[in-house]
């Protein structure tokens, strides 16, 4: 969520000229929602990945 609100903050503020402060809030929000988005992915398909392998690992 940090990375990711971060990383659309900077993309914002590095385009934006002037009165920016709406969109780098924008950027920010969506960053963070996007970073935190993807790292509950990566934590579903990791924990997927362990259970088949226990499973696996119990059936042997």
């Amino acid at each position: 969520g940090v990375a990711g609100a971060l990383i659309g903050f900077t993309l914002v503020d590095l385009q934006c000229e002037g009165a920016c402060d709406v969109p780098n809030s924008i950027g920010l929000i969506l960053g963070a929602v996007t970073g935190a988005f993807g790292m509950g992915v990566v934590a579903v398909l990791v924990l997927r990945a362990t259970g088949e392998w226990k499973e696996l690992e119990d059936q042997k």
